[in-house]
């Protein structure tokens, strides 16, 4: 059997078999400091499929970040076939300014799919789409909520990709919501070049969220065995079908005040359940926050300050109670089990 060739990355060469982080240049800071976009990759000594898994495209979302950090430390990685990629910060800028926005102010996940001689973000958005993207057939896309809001995990997919529709089931979180794709984001432009991605929502901006992390690494792990990139040894399927919501709606806040939550992501509510109460400094004045529509909460804010009109709970639509419930508990049971989270092995 012939030796599979060497991968090829921004004029680094990184033999079968072995892996090393490669620094991309993209631009320079105002004191003449150099970012780069950096990639870990991973070459197998057998040929498979070439995907990526990304983190920190908006800056604030650090829990992708840990979540890349994991995922290179697992062991299951040096059984590896094909070839992964993994840039555990895209936006480097919001990174280390701890904002989700570039220099700018422009967000990364609407320059999609860049120009190299454009502003900054369409310029770094060319970058990530040319060097990494347009050299996979999968990708995997982690996020977070923004800061002062906290997300179940989920995966988001297009309501009409079959593909990535299994593999969101694969993945194992306990919710999939179908959503459409946004101009400028890395999930248009990746499908405009026939790059199907996964989106990972979970936990909070700026924090860390040992549950949202857990899943993350597990989801990653089965979506790899899935396409054949890593053996079935060690790798445990989820437990509970997710629940595939098709629509979401925001409950918003009826007034501005003191905000007291009743209930947190993964609760399952009823139309016209109360969630809330939002009360003025002086305890004169009390209103209750309602649901509209049944459904599972996948989303809240967690700030207890508000003004009228804020996003409060992001509900997701669910046929049944009873499903909902049983999916958010199973992926507790799940992430409890020591033969999938060895401690030196994933965290």
């Amino acid at each position: 059997m012939s030796k599979r060739s060497a991968f090829e990355i921004a004029g680094t060469t990184v033999p079968a078999g072995s892996r090393k982080t490669v620094e991309i240049p993209v631009s320079k800071l105002s004191d003449h400091t150099p970012v780069t976009l950096s990639a870990h990759v991973i070459h197998g000594k057998t040929d498979g499929p070439c995907v990526f898994v990304s983190a920190g495209i908006h800056g604030d979302e650090v829990i992708g970040v840990e979540i890349v950090r994991r995922l290179l430390r697992s062991k299951n990685l040096k059984s590896l076939r094909g070839t992964l990629i993994v840039v555990p910060i895209v936006n480097t800028f919001g990174f280390l300014n701890h904002s989700r926005y570039l220099p700018d102010r422009r967000d990364l996940n609407r320059c999609f799919p860049g120009s190299p001689n454009g502003s900054l973000g369409s310029r770094l958005a060319h970058i990530f789409l040319t060097e990494i993207v347009a050299r996979c057939s999968i990708g995997i896309d982690l996020h977070s909520a923004a800061i002062n809001r906290i997300n179940l995990p989920q995966v988001r997919v297009s309501a009409n990709n079959r593909a990535t529709l299994g593999l969101a089931k694969v993945f194992g979180a306990p919710v999939i919501l179908t959503s459409a794709l946004r101009d400028g984001s890395l999930r248009q432009a990746s499908k405009e070049i026939g790059v199907d991605v996964l989106l990972y929502e979970a936990g909070e901006g700026m924090r860390f969220d040992e549950m949202s992390v857990r899943a993350g690494v597990a989801g990653i792990l089965r979506v790899l065995k899935k396409i054949e990139m890593l053996p079935k040894a060690g790798i445990a399927e989820a437990k509970v079908a997710p629940l595939l919501c098709a629509d979401s709606h925001w409950v918003r806040a009826p007034s501005g005040g003191l905000l007291r939550i009743y209930k947190a992501e993964g609760d399952v509510v009823g139309e016209g359940d109360i969630v809330a109460a939002i009360s003025d400094p002086f305890g004169e004045e009390e209103i209750e926050v309602t649901t509209r529509y049944a459904g599972i909460i996948v989303g809240r804010a967690v700030m207890p300050i508000v003004h009228e009109g804020d996003a409060l709970f992001h509900v997701a639509d669910v046929k049944s109670g009873d499903l909902a419930e049983a999916a958010v508990d199973g992926l507790a049971t799940q992430l409890e089990e020591a033969a999938l989270f060895d401690e030196d092995e994933i965290i």
